[in-house]
This record gives structure tokens, sequence and C-alpha cells, in this order.
């Protein structure tokens, strides 16, 4: 008894020394997450130990993952860490991974995120703080059905897909989210968040001939945001847009093209593609 008492004592010690030199630190930049969304998370290794630190091998960094409500949390696979390098003294390493295709979050609730990185050199593991993040659920507000445009010239059917917007109170303001679908929503293709959208706001939303969404809501009382999405759910196009004198809508002309009216582009940080400023600060109506 003496004798494991003394083992346990050792091995604490040596665990100890290890948290002091290398320190691992879970980063998440946003803490709510809609359901199906990507959930991004960074660890730091910071290096204190005076020598350097040196990863690679798979099973380097693994993730724990809890539901706070305590059923259990299935385990898909691992994110993938199998790149060699090498943490000097004094410096810090990031690794970048998203949990939401490795584990089963989509219930919503509160759930805990754990990081250890196996020390290899030292044969020991250093574990993280444990950090908390939310799966939120949104309310779906519109919904179409659409075929994805194929260029085989097979005569087959198209694949359905369906485009649906979400509405969430994200850390108490409304966010919009798209969602990508099949036909009866049972596989979800993507989910982004799109944006802040004001609580009286009423998203106008219209295809183009080649099945893209066009999307035209309001973002704060005089300022639109306007954004189009590819079948894939990829983000194409996206403007901002300042209230003039009468309500912005989306407008489509003889040849399928769809615009913004009613207007002034103002051109924004996040614009894609991003336009220099000079060329749109007279621009009261947008082009094609």
């Amino acid at each position: 008894m003496k004798k494991t008492a003394c083992l346990l004592a050792l091995l604490c010690g040596c665990l100890g020394i290890a948290r002091a030199q290398v320190e691992v630190e879970v980063v998440m930049d946003q803490t709510e997450f809609l359901s199906k969304e990507s959930v991004p998370i960074a660890v730091k290794i910071h290096n204190h130990s005076g020598q350097p630190l040196r990863f690679g091998t798979n099973g380097w960094l693994n993730y724990l993952v809890e539901a706070r409500s305590g059923y259990i949390v299935e385990k898909n696979g691992d994110p993938p860490t199998d790149h060699k390098f090498q943490v000097e003294p004094s410096h810090v390493a990031t690794q970048h991974s998203d949990l939401e295709p490795y584990f089963n979050i989509a219930r919503s609730g509160q759930y805990i995120v754990t990081a250890t990185v196996k020390l290899d050199d030292w044969n020991q593991e250093v574990s993280s703080t444990p950090v908390t993040f939310t799966v939120i659920s949104g309310v779906k507000i519109w919904e179409q059905t659409f075929g994805v445009p194929s260029s085989s010239t097979n005569h087959e059917p198209p694949e359905v897909r369906k485009y649906v917007l979400q509405r969430a109170a994200y850390l108490k303001h409304l966010r919009l989210y798209l969602r990508l679908t099949d036909e009866s929503e049972s596989t979800v293709y993507r989910v982004q968040p799109i944006g802040g959208i004001t609580s009286f706001s009423e998203p106008q939303t219209r295809l183009d001939v080649r099945n893209n969404l066009h999307l035209l809501y309001e973002e704060s009382a005089r300022t639109y945001r306007y954004v189009v999405f590819n079948p894939n759910g990829s983000t194409i196009k996206r403007r901002q847009y300042y209230y003039v004198d009468r309500p912005a809508k989306l407008d489509m002309n003889d040849e399928g093209e769809i615009s913004v009216v009613n207007a002034l582009r103002h051109p924004a940080p996040d614009d894609v593609p991003l336009v220099p400023r000079e060329s749109t600060n007279s621009a009261a109506q947008d082009a094609p």
C-alpha cells in the first residue's frame, strides 16, 4: 500500500512538472453554434521547457467532448494532425481543427471540450483547461427546393437540394443562417452563418437561372446586406447597401440577371469579391 502511494505521488509529480513546462490552451473565437455548423477550435502549445518539442506522429493531439446534460457524445474520428513540426523554447504553436465532422454534437445544449497533447519525447501528456460551447436551435423562416445544374448531357432528373434560411439568437442578437440540405432535410451539406439581422427584417429571396440564391435583408435600421450563394452553399457575392428614400428590393431583368435597386452601394471590408472604394461611391443601383 505504501509502495503504491509512493508511485502515485511520483506520477502526479511528473505530470505537474510537465504542465509547468508545457501549457496547452483551447481557444474558441465563437462559443455558440447552430446545429451542424462548423465548430472551429484552436489548440495553442506554449513551450516553457527550455528545449525544443517535436510533434508529428498521429495521435499527438486528442479531443474529449462531453455534454453537460450527461448523454454520451459519439466520436466519429479524429481531426487530422499528421504534419510534423517543432516548437522552439519560449515559442507558441497553434493547431486548428473543426470538431463538427468528428463528434455528434448536433443536439442543442452545452458541451465541454478538453484537448490533450502527448509529449512523445517525455512519454507524458498535458491537458488543457476545459472550455464550454453551446449548440443552439434556429427557427426556419424560408425554404426552397431546387435542381442542381449539371454539365452532363445525360437525360436524367437533376439532383434535388433545398435552401433553408434560419434565424437564431446569438449572444442576445439575432443572426441569420443558411442551411443546405437534400430535399427531405435528412442530409445536411452545409450550414453557415450569414450575419446579424434586425427583428423587423423580412428577407427577400430569389433564384436566378443557375439556381443561385440571391438574398437581401436589413442588418440595421438603414443598412442592407446582399448575399448570393451557389448550389453548393458557397458565397459568391456579398455587398452592403444604404437606404436611400424607399425600401430596397431585388429586381430581375429580361435575361434573368438579379440586382439590387433603390439602394446606395457602400463598399465593406468583407465584400465578395472585394471592390475598390472609388469604383462604388456614386453607385445608386447595383449592376448585375
